[in-house]
Order: structure tokens, then sequence, then C-alpha cells
């Protein structure tokens, strides 16, 4: 045997690709190489005495002290078997055994975090829909489900693609977390600024649909306010997405409990905000001075070309950039006809009370979904890559009680996020009415009728968070990509629908103690 050192790549438990050197130990004595993961038996009669195979592990920091994936198992790193034999594949991923009081803990924070975030964008709209702009172009309702749910389009899946690449280990090195970070914040500059702009023309199809009126200069107007809206939110919640994911990592906290719900957390008001104060903005320069809306389009759309060479130096941005464009396309599109639903509803005096408590619903389910996708994403991603069989992912049409009730991590994470729904709910629903927002008076069969709705809401989104993220695996997609655009604007849209509905009944009952038309 030559006492040159061998070198071979064979995968950890935790997917990390790590080199084995079958050498003396003595080659090894230096206190300046890496950490000692585990040795095996002796390779056989035919090898020399004394030689053993040391793998060593390739990811450690300056200290040479390894750093774990939040997410997994170490006691998988002794091999105990007998059986040597070379074409026995890697051993599957395991996840860490969370307990259902960790992974509520690491999520309740950040999840009331983003319930305020999104009851502050509640009152922000209650005071906004007075504003001339939104009295006089109605569209503009239409462009407020789409674009907040723009926020969950982009901005929580962009934390979950990072959160996934941090837990699986290609963030660690300097190089590879600058090419992550500029890729992927150019990336959702060009979805962004698309995205925004096709929002803007379905909120002019919708609008004109059922009235048959169209105004060009409404239609600039929403055009350049939603293009610039989604644009700035995108380019500060990116940013403030990957402070998040990095320093989550440093502080040994798995980024998939935390990063989505705090990219809602100052979402819906960052954006509600923008929205609101450009369109009022550009609504007063319409009348004197009208190329003023045209050329802040022009502006944000000249800006494409830059993301685009930016963003295709990134692989995985790349690759995203191609094919990425058809679950937040369709999503804005789901997001629009909630914005329908709320634009017809709330100009009714009598339900003008809707208009605080729809980005609330809306934020809290699609935060909750986010994370269980984002959880559930990760987890396959360390079985294996997309479209391989795994018995680990051979789900495809799981049942209702496999995905509430089954001992699995993500079964059990399940749990935790729906039985989070009432009491933030409940939490959120009394700073509404500490502040005095609104115009409804929470009454005992108005909490009622609200937590059926949310409760019904983030049920039905658990369980297609479930199926739909297992499914798009199976088809060689990946669910960081694909799944969570659906989810959130399902979520707009089940949650805008079931609040409408809601308000309609109190209505229709009587329910005068609710004060739904004051």
């Amino acid at each position: 045997m030559s006492s040159k050192l061998e070198q071979k790549e064979a995968h950890h438990a935790n997917g990390v690709v790590l080199p084995i050197v079958v050498g003396p130990l003595d080659c090894l004595s230096s206190p300046d190489r890496e950490h000692l993961v585990e040795s095996s038996e002796f390779l056989g009669p035919e090898e020399e005495v004394g030689v053993e195979v040391i793998v060593i592990e390739s990811r450690a920091n300056a200290k040479g002290v390894c750093e774990e994936d939040a997410l997994l198992e170490n006691g998988s790193q002794t091999t105990e078997s007998d059986d040597t034999s070379t074409d026995r594949g890697p051993e599957p991923t395991s996840l860490l055994k969370e307990t259902s009081f960790s992974i509520g803990l690491q999520v309740l924070f950040p999840f009331l975090l983003a319930g305020f975030g999104t009851v502050a964008a509640g009152m922000v709209l209650d005071i906004v829909q007075h504003w001339d702009v939104f009295k006089y172009v109605t569209e503009v309702f239409i462009l407020v489900p789409a674009l907040l749910g723009l926020k969950g389009n982009l901005e929580m899946t962009l934390a979950s693609r990072l959160s996934t690449a941090a837990n699986i280990g290609q963030m660690d090195s300097s190089k590879e977390l600058w090419k992550m970070i500029t890729g992927n914040m150019a990336l959702i500059q060009v979805q962004a600024t698309v995205v925004g702009f096709l929002a803007s023309i379905a909120a002019v199809v919708f609008g004109w649909i059922p009235d048959g009126h169209f105004s060009m200069g409404h239609a600039v107007l929403l055009c350049a306010s939603s293009v610039a809206t989604a644009f700035i939110a995108s380019l500060v919640l990116g940013m403030i997405m990957i402070g998040v994911i990095i320093g989550s990592r440093k502080m040994g906290i798995n980024p998939d409990n935390v990063a989505t719900p705090i990219a809602a957390s100052l979402g819906d008001l960052i954006t509600l905000a923008l929205l609101s104060g450009i369109s009022w903005g550009l609504y007063i320069e319409l009348e004197d001075k009208p190329y003023v809306n045209p050329l802040v389009c022009a502006f944000f759309v000249a800006l494409l070309p830059l993301w685009i060479i930016i963003a295709r130096r990134n692989p995985a941005a790349r690759e995203v950039l191609y094919s990425g464009w058809e679950p937040v396309i369709i999503a804005m599109a789901i997001s629009s006809v909630g914005g329908l639903i709320l634009g017809k509803t709330v100009s009714d005096p009598n339900f003008a009370g809707m208009a605080v408590f729809t980005p609330v619903i809306n934020g809290v389910g699609g935060n909750l979904v986010a994370v269980q996708a984002s959880r559930i994403s990760t987890y396959l991603h360390m079985s294996g890559l997309p479209g391989q069989s795994s018995e680990t992912v051979s789900r495809k049409c799981p049942s209702p009680c496999s995905t509430f009730f089954s001992s699995d991590v993500n079964s059990r994470s399940a749990r935790v996020l729906f039985l989070l729904v009432v009491p933030g709910h409940l939490v959120f629903l009394y700073t509404i009415n500490c502040m005095r927002a609104g115009h409804t008076t929470l009454t005992l069969i108005f909490i009622l009728f609200y937590m059926t709705a949310a409760l019904l809401q983030v049920l039905i989104l658990l369980y297609i968070a479930d199926w739909m993220v297992h499914w798009m695996w199976g088809r060689g997609l990946d669910p960081d990509n694909f799944s969570i655009p659906y989810l959130t604007a399902l979520g707009d849209l089940l949650g805008t629908g079931l609040l409408a509905l809601s308000f309609h009944i109190l209505w229709l009952i009587g329910d005068r103690d609710t004060d739904v038309g004051d």
C-alpha cells in the first residue's frame, strides 16, 4: 500500500460531504488537522496492519470546532456495524428530535412579532381607506392583498431558500455567503418589479370588468404605485431576512422556525405604508404633473437588465430566474381575487370594520403555513434531491390524521402551529380593541365567528402544505421555490373570503351589538 494518503468522498448522515482519509494515524498528529469524527475497522487482511480509515470533518470553523446543523442528530456520527461493504449507500438523514415545547418556544416570539406587525398594518388600512386615492381609485384595494401577498411570495420564499441553504452548509464560508446574498437579492428585485407590474394590470382588469369603466390615468397610477412599492419593500425586507438568517445560525437557532415569521413581522406594515404613501403622492401629482407616473414606471423597469445580469451569476438564483415565475404569477392572481373581495366588501359602509382585521387573519395564516412548509422542505432536502424516491417522502396524499396526529416531527410542528392560532388571535384582537381601531365592537358572537374563520383557514392551509410540499418534491420541484407562494396566496384568499362571510352572516342575523355599521 502506498504511503501517500488516499482520499475518498463519503456522505455524513446530515448530508455534508466528508473526505475519507486512508493512512497511518501518525500522519494526522498535527494539532492543526481538522477535527476527527469517526474511525472504522481495519480494511481487511490484504491491507497493512495499523492502517485505519479516518473521517475528518471538512466543515469546521477557524478554531476547528464543528458547527452542527440545528436540525440534525449527532448520534449517528459513530459507526457500530461490522459491515464494511463498499456498495452500501449513505444512511438516511434524521431530524433532531425537537420537542413540541422547543418548537413552540422558537416560533412563539417571531409569531407574536409578526402578528403585531399585521395588527399595525390593519390599523393603517383602516385609516387610509378613507383617503381620496382609495375613494376615487378603488382598484388600489385590489392591490393590497396582491402586494402584501408578494411579501409572502418573495420574502418568505427567500427566507425558506436561505434557511435550507444554511442548514445544509451552503452558507458556511464567506465566499459562498456573499454569492448567495447578491444572487438572491438581485433575483427578488427582478421578481418584485415584474410581479408588481402584473399586479397592477390585474387590478385594472378586475376593477374594469364589474363597472365597465377604464381610466388611463388611473391605470398608470396603479402601475407606478405597484412597481415602486414592490421594489422598495422587497429591497428592505430582503436585507432584513439575510440578517435574521445569519444571526439565527450564529445563535444556534433553526432559521426555519424564525425567518419566515420575521419576514412578515414588518412586511405587511412596510408594504402597506409604502403603497398608501406612494399612491397618495402620485395621485396628487396626477392632475398637475401627469408625466411623473410614467417616469416612475420607466425608472424601475429600466433597472431590470442590471438585476438580471447579477442574478444569472449565481447558479441557484439563475435556476429560479428561469423557472420560478409560474408560482409567483399564479399566486399574485389568486391574491388579486382576494383583493377584489376586499374592495367590494369594505366599499359597503356596513362592512367598513373588516379592513382592520383582513391583514391580521391573512398574515397569521400565511406566517404559520410558511413555517410548516419551510420545515418540511428542509427535512426533504436532508433525505436527497427533489424527485428522488425515498421512504421518508413516499407519502403524496396524506390523510388529515397523519398530518396532525402522527409521531412525525412535522406532524408535531403542525399541532404546535395550529394551537397558536386561538391565543395569538386573542392577543391581536385585544390589541386592536385597546387601540380603538376599526368600526366593530368585540362581542362574544363576533369573536366566535372570527375564531372559527381563523381556525378553519389554518387547518386547511396546514393540510394543503403537507400534501403540496411532498407532491412537488415527488415531481422534482424544489418546494422552497414553489410551495410558499401558492400557500400564502391561498391564505389571503381563504382569510379574506371567510372573514367577509363572517361579517355578512353577522349582518344577516342582526347582531347589532357588533356595531358593524358604526
